[in-house]
């Protein structure tokens, strides 16, 4: 083989590679091409980047003041979080939304924003932590970012008074990086 053949295929092996990770990682404080909505705020380091693999349950109900009208609602999410060399570091559950470390401890935290995550797909997010509960991992952390969101939207089903109280499970996949202030 060639030299260019070589470097060609080197670039298309680590292209595929930071496809199959979610997307590019967010070493440090850069943040290309993440909304500007969903960005930490600058004085913040990325202390620990996971991909949630899981599930959102959604139920059908009825509309709230509207006579007749149903709707899927979010009821909550449950997905093991996986560091990018694959080894389960914790869970994501909620309600309340909840991100667990292996060791005990965990967060939850409040929604500062959304952006859209492409068609069929949740949205992207960014939440300010609470104090952490529990001594380990989850201690300082200040923001987690929701980022390349795959599925989790709600069912294309009808959802009306012949399903309602039905409840639907679908997959998703997410990148959760986690943030500490400086």
């Amino acid at each position: 083989m060639t030299t260019r053949t070589l470097t060609a295929l080197a670039a298309a092996s680590l292209l595929s590679a930071c496809a199959m990770s979610g997307g590019t990682s967010m070493s440090g404080s850069a943040q290309t091409g993440v909304p500007d909505a969903v960005r930490v705020p600058a004085g913040h380091s990325v202390v620990l980047e996971t991909v949630g693999n899981g599930e959102i349950t959604y139920d059908c109900r009825a509309k709230k003041d509207m006579a007749g009208a149903f709707e899927w609602v979010f009821i909550g999410p449950d997905a093991r979080l996986m560091d990018r060399s694959g080894k389960a570091v914790g869970r994501y559950y909620g309600p309340p939304a909840t991100w667990e470390s292996n060791d005990g401890s965990r967060i939850t935290g409040a929604q500062l924003a959304v952006a859209p995550g492409g068609e069929g797909n949740i949205p992207l997010q960014l939440v300010k932590a609470n104090p952490a509960m529990g001594m380990g991992a989850m201690q300082g952390m200040s923001h987690v970012q929701r980022l390349a969101t795959r599925g989790g939207v709600a069912p294309a089903m009808a959802c009306g008074a012949g399903n309602a109280g039905q409840k639907s499970v679908v997959k998703y996949q997410a990148d959760y990086i986690f943030w500490r202030a400086n």
